[in-house]
């Protein structure tokens, strides 16, 4: 017996399944073509080729498109190119980055010190702390341009002349890592805890400033014992968390 359409009905739902699919396939492919095409005019206008080809003349563009083209600002906001200076792991260093560039990507991109992760890129895991004047930054949360003239440290200038700082001796000593990618982040947040908080860091204080480094490894009871050995050994006189 052959279907007959109720009047109410459209033609996409009289369709059978697989003709329904199809048609949303067509819409779909409408659309990107549709999408190509004014991203291909508008790579004509700015001159840009994404593609390999010659591109035409710009008199060669359609003429709605070149009527839009005149009444858009003359000027357009583009994104700049920054110089930059600062003293990264005791040396002076200088590079250029777009001005959007965060200080973590000039720091892995730029300097080539990889040490210092990316985890999230929402300032919520810390694996990309770095100390900044002394005090530890996530430095996915600022731009390379705000670190002009800082004094940088990342988990590479930790170590002096083969030996490893404290905090990092420490985290060995107590395994307080697993896979090691939140390494870095931890031992870094570390050293400023310890800076800061010196004979009146505990282990209550230790699991508190710690909840902006994510372990997922779950390995925290070890790094806080690290980090409490770390302070007893460095004359803080932190009190060792319990075995």
């Amino acid at each position: 017996m052959k279907a007959v359409a109720r009047p109410e009905q459209t033609a996409a739902e009289f369709l059978p399944f697989r003709g329904r699919k199809r048609l949303r396939h067509l819409k779909k492919r409408q659309m990107m073509q549709r999408a190509s095409s004014a991203r291909e005019e508008w790579a004509l206008a700015e001159g840009i080729d994404f593609s390999g080809r010659v591109l035409p003349s710009r008199e060669q563009i359609s003429p709605d498109f070149k009527a839009a083209l005149e009444l858009a600002p003359t000027n357009p906001r583009r994104s700049e190119m920054a110089k930059i200076t600062m003293t990264v792991n005791g040396r002076q260093v200088t590079g250029t980055c777009d001005d959007r560039t965060l200080l973590v990507h000039f720091i892995r991109e730029n300097l080539g010190l990889t040490g210092t992760h990316v985890g999230c890129d929402t300032t919520q895991c810390g694996t990309c702390v770095i100390l900044m004047d002394g005090r530890s930054v996530k430095s996915c949360s600022i731009l390379a341009a705000q670190a002009e003239g800082s004094a940088i440290t990342t988990i590479e200038g930790l170590a002096q002349q083969g030996e490893l700082h404290p905090v990092q001796a420490a985290f060995n000593a107590h395994h307080g890592l697993q896979c090691g990618f939140c390494t870095p982040g931890m031992v870094m947040t570390a050293v400023d805890m310890i800076r800061r908080h010196g004979g009146n860091l505990d282990e209550a204080t230790v699991r508190a400033e710690l909840e902006g480094n994510i372990c997922r490894c779950t390995g925290y009871h070890n790094i806080v014992k690290a980090i409490l050995a770390a302070a007893a050994e460095m004359g803080g006189g932190a009190r060792q968390a319990a075995e």
